[in-house]
């Protein structure tokens, strides 16, 4: 007779566990993730830096980014190192896919502006382009701009990234620098 109570309730207890187990699982990295994890790795950067304006002569430096995927294969980190017009330049960004918004989401952050950069992205797999777009605000403290992040994968060992900008109370969106990465082996 105390079996037949108590079967019931252990099975009722054990599905329950079993929902909660599910509804705990990591979530599985999707076709959308796979492509942010093809960034892996070490990659050589030259930079071009259009300080003198569109049209100017660029200012060339060099810098690394090494790439690293979270465990899970949900989000990439992303450090920088470099020169920037003779300073040491640092960045770091943490991008990922969020399906519920279906938009790629990263932020940013950098050595040279004290204000973080939250993005969202979309990928264009006809042209292998993922474009973030932003806002942020300059180094006065004052003037906001749109930032435009474009990154073209030309082959598995080659990358060119568009950085542009968009000041507010201006109609043209400005050039601001261009790097193209070479994958280490």
């Amino acid at each position: 007779m105390k079996l037949s109570r108590i079967l019931p309730l252990l099975c009722v207890v054990a599905s329950l566990s079993t929902a909660r187990a599910r509804a705990q699982a990591p979530m599985k990295p999707m076709a959308e993730h796979q492509i942010l994890a093809a960034d892996e790795g070490t990659w050589d950067a030259t930079v071009k830096s259009f300080t003198s304006g569109p049209d100017g002569e660029p200012m060339i430096s060099k810098g690394t980014e090494v790439n690293t995927l979270m465990s899970g294969g949900l989000w990439i980190l992303s450090k920088f190192e470099g020169d920037f017009g003779g300073m040491k330049f640092e960045g770091r960004g943490q991008f990922g896919y969020d399906p519920i918004k279906k938009k790629y989401v990263g932020t940013w952050i950098d050595s040279v502006n004290p204000i973080l950069s939250v993005l969202e992205g979309e990928y264009d797999a006809k042209t292998r382009t993922m474009t973030y777009v932003g806002e942020g605000v300059g180094p006065d403290g004052k003037t906001k701009y749109t930032q435009k992040m474009a990154t073209t994968t030309k082959d598995d060992g080659t990358r060119v990234f568009t950085l542009s900008m968009k000041m507010e109370g201006t109609k043209d969106e400005i050039r601001f620098m261009e790097i193209t990465y070479k994958k280490r082996k």
